[in-house]
Order: structure tokens, then C-alpha cells, then sequence
């Protein structure tokens, strides 16, 4: 970690930071807010409760690939390959709409409801994409699947504002 003075000798010495100082993690967020850590991990468990382990990876992969997660793409990724997941459709998430053949059309309006929770590009859920979800999930089943679609998001914003990533202690 980049410690203030650190930063101050680089910024007076005229030394170009790295690319580990750019992109090397902020703080340990975890650590430092352990109250919200275990609130997270336990709204984790709860979102989680009656939705199939890979729907739940791929959708997880999803949004964080949005997101820009790596540190979460890299997790869930994991994740999925122990629940079953081919590497095949692994890779295709990224292309999930081009791949038809490789997904359920209930994994499909599970993508599409991911997709539309995360970016919220309008401001909301479009009516069609939640209605395609609502004809594939019972009610409590897409409660738990808004849940943990949202879980992920909070998530992937701890990760990438404190540029948690693979592989980091």
C-alpha cells in the first residue's frame, strides 16, 4: 500500500508512479470496517438462500464484469467451475445475448435483469426486462434474485474503490 509519504517523495522527486501504485490496492476496507464486512458477508448469505449456486456465479461474473471487478470476476469465476460451470459459457458471459444456444431462457432474463440492476443507465428496471425475469421466477425466487443482484453491486463497489484484485494479501 502507498503510504502519504510515499506519495509526497514521488510527487517532489518527479519519479513517474508505477503501474502497482496506480492500480495497487487503496486500503483494507474489510479491515477497517469490520461492522460493514460481516453485514455485507451476511447479506451475502441471505441473497444467496434458494437460488441455484450457478445461476448465482454467472450472475455474479455478470455484473462484476460490468462493474470492472476483477477482483470479483476472478472469485466467481472460481466459484462457478466448482458449482459445474463449463469453461465454455464462462467465456461467452461476456457475449451472453450472442450465445443463445448456451444459456436457459431463464438464465437469459436472470442476465438481462442483472444487466439492467447494474447499469441502471435510465434510471430503472425496464418494465420488459422485469417481466421476462417475473415469467421465470416464482416471486419469492426473484425477491431472492434482485437480492443478490444487488449484493454483487455493493460488492463490486467496495472492490473497485479500494482496487482490490487478484491475487493481492
Amino acid at each position: 500500500m502507498t503510504t502519504e509519504k510515499t506519495m509526497t517523495t514521488e510527487k517532489t522527486s518527479g519519479a513517474a508512479a508505477g503501474p502497482e501504485h496506480r492500480h495497487g490496492p487503496r486500503l483494507r476496507w474489510a479491515e477497517l470496517a469490520p461492522d460493514a464486512y460481516k453485514a455485507m458477508i451476511a447479506l451475502d448469505v441471505a441473497a444467496r438462500k434458494g437460488v441455484d449456486p450457478t445461476l448465482a456465479e454467472l450472475v455474479k461474473i455478470r455484473a462484476s464484469q460490468l462493474n470492472r471487478c476483477a477482483l470479483c470476476i476472478d472469485m466467481h469465476i472460481a466459484e462457478a467451475r466448482k458449482a459445474g460451470e463449463t469453461e465454455q459459457r464462462v467465456h461467452l458471459l461476456n457475449a451472453w445475448e450472442e450465445a443463445p444456444g448456451f444459456y436457459t431462457e431463464k438464465e437469459r432474463a436472470a442476465l438481462a435483469l442483472t444487466e439492467a440492476i447494474t447499469v441502471l443507465t435510465d434510471g430503472f428496471v425496464p418494465d420488459a426486462v422485469y417481466e421476462r425475469a417475473a415469467a421465470h421466477f416464482e416471486d419469492a425466487e426473484l425477491a431472492q434474485l434482485i437480492a443478490l443482484i444487488t449484493t454483487i453491486n455493493a460488492w463490486n463497489r467496495f472492490g473497485v474503490s479500494t482496487r482490490r484484485a487478484p491475487g493481492q494479501a
